[in-house]
């Protein structure tokens, strides 16, 4: 009897040292595939709302409208810098709403830099959207207004909404209609005139298409603070708009 007990001592000993590893083992797997669950869902969200640009590395937020897949911030890219008495319809320029210097990190250092981007003449809004994205033609940015209802009615879905004066927003007042029901978050960035100042703060903001018009002008988006709207229009490529860029 004495003899069993001690084998029976010795077997159940042995359980107990099996299951213990057995359960280690599975506490270390169930930690490795809770951490690794942890970074695979980290990188489809920012995979799926928001972009890194690897040249700078800005980081933006994204919007699905339709079919297509936009900024939904004008983008920041600023290689360089110039004041706005500084204009080309052929070099490529860069500009800051209010600066101007031509010091990169003190423009980066600015709310306007930080709140609305960078303003582009043509020639550097043609060649400022990262890879994978580009500035959309002006049949895309038709294709945008058409699936929002017409050029009447797609501003308002657009824009940012609030107001200066109501402390709510970026928009003078009225702001006619805005809702942002898109997403796509338009503010009134401004633009850089051809003859070398900076206007419109506060009451608009346009966005530079790939189209040319013709030699000198090419097509562009513009939304207001007094209408609901998405105005079509052509201008010379000197002048400074902002850039949203669309998805390839």
């Amino acid at each position: 009897m004495k003899k069993l007990s001690f084998l029976s001592i010795g077997f159940y000993f042995l359980l107990i040292v099996l299951y213990s590893c057995s359960n280690s083992s599975q506490k270390v797997n169930e930690s490795e595939l809770d951490n690794n669950s942890e970074v695979s869902t980290k990188d489809e969200t920012l995979s799926s709302n928001e972009f890194v640009d690897s040249r700078d590395d800005n980081v933006y937020k994204t919007v699905k409208i339709g079919s297509q897949t936009w900024m939904a911030e004008n983008l920041k890219y600023l290689p360089s810098v110039v004041g706005a008495g500084t204009g080309s319809e052929t070099t490529p320029y860069y500009y800051v709403y209010g600066y101007e210097g031509i010091n990169v990190n003190d423009a980066k250092a600015t709310t306007n830099y930080q709140t609305y981007g960078v303003l582009y003449n043509w020639s550097a809004a043609k060649q400022a959207c990262p890879t994978g994205w580009h500035l959309p033609s002006d049949a895309e940015w038709t294709e945008l207004t058409d699936y929002l209802g017409g050029e009447d009615l797609a501003g308002g879905k657009l824009k940012a909404t609030g107001t200066i004066e109501a402390g709510t927003g970026l928009w003078y007042e009225p702001n006619t209609d805005a809702s942002n029901e898109t997403g796509f978050t338009a503010l009134p960035g401004g633009y850089r005139y051809d003859y070398g100042i900076f206007d419109t703060f506060g009451y608009g903001g346009d966005w530079w298409s790939s189209s040319e018009y013709d030699s000198v002008d090419a097509w562009h988006r513009g939304m207001y603070y007094g209408n609901s709207g998405v105005s079509r229009s052509s201008d010379i490529k000197e002048l400074g708009f902002s850039v949203r860029c669309v998805r390839d």
